[in-house]
Formats: C-alpha cells, structure tokens, sequence
C-alpha cells in the first residue's frame, strides 16, 4: 500500500509540475507577443513622425552686408531661430 500511494504522489507531483510549466510558458509567450505588439506599435508611430524641415529666412537686399543671414529651423523639439 504504501509503493501504491508513493507512486500516485509522484504521478501527481509531476502532473502539477507539468501544468505549472505549461501555465508559465503560456504566460511567457503571451507578455512576449504583447512586447512584441507595442514595438511594432513604437517603430510604425516613429517612422510616420515627420523629418525636420530646415527653413530659411529670405536673402538680404545688402549682399555686402557684415550680418550674417538669420537662419530657422525646426529640430522636431520646436523651432530654433539663429539671429
């Protein structure tokens, strides 16, 4: 009786141990696709922000002029006015 009931012990540690795995790895595969999905998600949001468009102020009617010509631009955080 006693090889009986250590050989259903065993049978059952090892069903619950196999459940157990199976319920992680089902787990493990879920979180992964998500991560999966938002970078996906991420990459398609970055590629379809627009490049910066460089600007640029129209040319001095005095081409001998020592100033120097404004330049405006926008580096995608706002834009930028060189004086």
């Amino acid at each position: 009786m006693q090889s009986i009931r250590s050989v259903l012990f065993t049978a059952a540690a090892i069903t619950i141990t196999l459940v157990a795995f199976v319920f992680t790895a089902s787990l493990a595969l879920a979180l992964a696709g998500i991560a999966a999905i938002i970078a996906v998600g991420s990459a398609i949001a970055a590629k379809l922000n627009g490049r910066p468009v460089q600007a640029r102020a129209r040319a001095r009617a005095n081409p001998g002029s020592t100033q120097r010509e404004m330049r405006v631009w926008n580096d995608g955080r706002g834009t930028i006015i060189d004086l």
